[in-house]
């Protein structure tokens, strides 16, 4: 069990967490028609935005209640008023995600009464229109904590409640703020290779997948429909991904009675036989050839790659799950795990975690634990610390800023592990050190005693 070190800085040096609005604005990002909205400063927004646009090289719709120093003082319920009105004559959402911040937090505003005094008023004007409500102060928890508020707050909010009517072959899936495009279009399709339905709540694969729309789209123009929202109580099976994404999955359950399966990792060939298992046992079919092909395609590549790991000294700072996820496929392929950084303490994976310790931390901690490591593992944020103990750095998670096709990377299941494989094994083999005649002879230069330079066999 990991020991959990708390932070005792009183500032951040080269911040790595994120917002807990931002999580909850990316989760609300994965639903159709969908328009996310901070209330609280433009600022806030703002800055929201431009990482946003930044790692997903996207036109992102966001929107701010626009909070200005009056408002602060005597209450934003007007500007929320306002700003949900405008939305929905101006760009007709289906869902209107309401994500607080640090400013109306603070001040301590009743949103929910707001809300609801707004759905009493305007009742006719807002009708379609589902408006959610995430309380998220930018003071408490992280990306992986918005994210897990605002899938709840839909699940509580639009789910019909009561036992339903079950479909045999659908299957409800909550994947992970962790999970990329890629991992959640390849966790549909290894699904429906079983004859299963998947209704995935966020679905960021239908909305921020780089596909160019015919239209301009004023809203999200893919994702979970608010339809399937309103319908997962009439689902078979809830499959869970990530310990954060426990909660909303323990709410549809008590909500509708849908029995849940939680995975704290699909990265690596245990995590992703239990996966195929389950999907094996729910549709009660054999696993399909082409699976298996790729589940022998990963164990080739365990093969070829546990070479250039072994003995490999990795430095991690991630959101909870994420370092969970990566430290575990790092241990499994023969690494040791010198530094691991979290953003919040607020996860009980956390003790989970295959280090000796977990440091609650910036990058600041990543660089100062580092110094021996092998390879850096974080977002583009860690790009200074690594060129600086010149140390290679592998980008995961969010803000990735200075590549592109962050959202395009496979991380999960065999085919994602095999990938992480090569990527992992290519960056050892692009950064490796001729060795020195002192590392191959370590008793090369090494000083003899005068005597034996006196022996007769030292003479010779």
């Amino acid at each position: 069990m990991a020991r959990i070190l708390s932070q005792t800085k009183s500032a951040a040096v080269n911040p790595l967490k994120s917002s807990q609005p931002l999580g909850a604005a990316l989760a609300f990002l994965g639903v159709e028609g969908a328009m996310p909205l901070f209330h609280g400063s433009q600022g806030c927004t703002s800055f929201a935005l431009v990482l946003f646009v930044r790692h997903f090289k996207e036109a992102i719709p966001l929107q701010t209640t626009a909070m200005d120093e009056v408002t602060t003082i005597l209450g934003g319920a007007d500007n929320l008023e306002e700003a949900i009105l405008n939305l929905k004559v101006r760009t007709k959402p289906k869902l209107i995600g309401v994500c607080t911040t640090a400013l109306v937090e603070t001040r301590g505003e009743d949103c929910a009464r707001d809300i609801a005094d707004i759905r009493l008023k305007h009742a006719q004007e807002i009708a379609g229109t589902e408006i959610v409500l995430a309380n998220t102060p930018d003071f408490d928890g992280a990306i992986e904590e918005g994210w897990a508020k605002a899938v709840t707050a839909m699940i509580e909010g639009i789910t019909r409640p009561g036992d339903q009517v079950r479909q045999s072959k659908k299957i409800a899936i909550l994947p992970g703020w962790n999970l990329t495009v890629a991992d959640i279009e390849h966790l549909r399709e290894m699904v429906e290779s079983f004859g299963l339905k998947p209704v995935i709540l966020p679905d960021v694969s239908g909305s921020l997948d780089g596909t160019v729309p015919d239209r301009w789209v004023t809203t999200t123009y893919g994702g979970t429909s608010v339809e399937d929202i309103r319908e997962l109580g009439t689902a078979e099976h809830c499959i869970a991904i990530g310990e954060h994404m426990r909660r909303p999955a323990e709410v549809l359950q008590k909500l509708t009675g849908v029995p849940y399966v939680l995975f704290q990792s699909l990265t690596g060939l245990k995590g992703a036989d239990r996966f195929v298992s389950l999907l094996s046992s729910i549709s009660g079919t054999s696993v399909p050839a082409g699976v298996r092909r790729r589940r022998g395609q990963l164990q080739d590549a365990l093969l070829d790659g546990h070479f250039h790991f072994g003995g490999k000294k990795i430095a991690i700072a991630a959101e909870p799950d994420q370092l969970y996820q990566l430290a575990s496929f790092f241990v499994g392929m023969g690494s040791e795990i010198a530094a691991a950084v979290a953003t919040t303490d607020m996860s009980k994976i956390l003790e989970k975690v295959p280090a000796q310790s977990v440091q609650i931390g910036d990058l600041g901690d990543l660089e100062a634990l580092a110094a021996s490591a092998d390879l850096l593992v974080t977002h583009s944020h860690g790009r200074q610390a690594a060129q600086r103990l010149g140390i290679p750095l592998m980008r995961v998670g969010f803000p990735v800023f200075d590549r592109l096709g962050s959202q395009h990377k496979l991380t999960i299941l065999y085919q994602g592990t095999r990938d992480l494989i090569f990527e992992v094994a290519n960056i050892f083999q692009a950064n490796q050190h001729a060795p020195t005649p002192e590392a191959l002879d370590p008793f090369r230069k090494r000083e003899m005693p005068d005597e034996l330079l006196s022996s007769p066999l030292a003479r010779h």
